[in-house]
C-alpha cells in the first residue's frame, strides 16, 4: 500500500510540477540506441526490398525504352526509304510528262549477277502490253530495252551490256553514231567516228530514232573522253550514261505514239533490226 501511495504521489507531483522531465529525457537518450537496434532489421528489410523494386523497375523501363528506340529507328529508316522512293516516283512522273508518249512505271525485281550481262527483271509483262524491243528510261536518260516479255514479267537489257547498241546523235550538231555497251555501268563506246569528226568532251548524246527501237530525242549519255590517234582511222570516244543504271528501283516503259494505239504484236520490231547503222 505504501508503494502504491508513493507512486500515486510522485505521478501527481510530476504532472503538476514536471520534476521527472529531466529523468525521462536521460532515459530516452539511453533507450534510443536500443530502439534503433531493435528496429534496424525491419528497416533494413524494407530498404532492401525498396531498392530491389526500384532497380527492377529501372531495368524494365530501360529495356522498354531500348525496344521503343529500336522500333523508332526502324520506322525512321522506313520513312526515309519511302521518302526516297517518293522522290524517285516524282522524278519519273515528271519525266513521263516530258516524253508525251504512253508510259508505264515498272519496278525492278532482280538484277542479273553475271558480270558479262547487264540485264534486269521487271514486274510488268505482255499482260501490260509490253513487247520485245520496248525502250525503258529513268528520270535522267535511256536505260535499255526489253529483250523478253513474259505474261507478268519482262527481261530488259541495259545500254551498257556488251551486246547492246543504241543509235545516237550529238545534240550540238546532229552528228550520228552508235553507242555500244562496254560491260561497265559507267561507260559507253562510240566506234566508227573518224579522227576529224566534230565531237568533243561534254557533248550530249541523244537517241536519233534510227532503227525504230528508240524514239528520237531521249538523252543517252555525255561524252567523257575523245582520243585521236593520227595513226588510226577512227577516234576512240567514250561516254558516260546519264541514267542511274545501278541505283534506279523503278523504270519508265515508253510506247511511241504509233505503238500506243496498235497491237503490240504487230509493232514488235523484227529480230534483224539492230540499233542503227554506223556513220561512214
Amino acid at each position: 500500500m505504501v508503494f502504491v501511495f508513493a507512486s500515486i504521489l510522485l505521478m501527481t507531483l510530476d504532472q503538476r510540477q514536471q520534476h521527472l522531465d529531466s529523468l525521462r529525457s536521460a532515459l530516452s537518450v539511453v533507450v534510443f540506441p536500443i530502439q534503433w537496434l531493435v528496429d534496424q532489421p525491419a528497416a533494413s528489410q524494407d530498404w532492401f526490398q525498396e531498392t530491389l523494386s526500384s532497380r527492377r523497375a529501372l531495368q524494365e523501363e530501360n529495356a522498354r525504352l531500348r525496344t521503343e528506340q529500336l522500333i523508332l529507328k526502324a520506322e525512321l529508316q522506313k520513312l526515309e526509304a519511302l521518302e526516297a522512293e517518293n522522290l524517285r516516283l516524282r522524278e519519273l512522273l515528271d519525266s513521263s510528262f516530258k516524253v508525251r508518249e504512253r508510259v508505264l512505271i515498272a519496278e525492278i525485281m532482280a538484277v542479273d549477277l553475271d558480270p558479262y550481262r547487264h540485264q534486269i527483271l521487271l514486274n510488268k509483262g505482255s499482260h501490260d502490253d509490253l513487247y520485245t524491243g520496248q525502250p525503258l528510261v529513268d528520270a535522267n536518260g535511256v536505260m535499255g530495252q526489253v529483250v523478253q516479255a513474259g505474261p507478268f514479267t519482262a527481261t530488259a537489257m541495259l545500254i551498257t551490256d556488251p551486246a547492246h547498241a543504241v543509235p545516237v546523235q550529238v545534240n550540238r550538231n546532229g552528228l550520228r553514231s552508235i553507242a555500244l555497251g562496254t560491260g561497265s555501268l559507267t561507260s559507253l563506246s562510240l566506234p566508227y567516228l573518224p579522227n576529224n569528226a566534230d565531237i568533243r568532251t561534254g557533248d550530249l548524246l541523244i537517241t536519233s530514232g534510227l532503227g525504230g527501237r528508240f524514239p528520237p530525242g531521249y538523252p543517252v549519255a555525255e561524252v567523257q573522253n575523245v582520243i585521236r590517234d593520227p595513226g588510226e582511222p577512227f577516234a576512240q570516244v567514250f561516254a558516260r550514261p546519264l541514267a542511274e543504271l545501278n541505283r534506279s528501283r523503278e523504270v519508265l516503259l515508253v510506247w511511241s505514239q504509233d505503238e500506243a494505239g496498235m497491237d503490240p504484236a504487230a509493232t514488235e520490231p523484227a529480230a534483224d533490226e539492230t540499233a542503227g547503222e554506223p556513220t561512214p
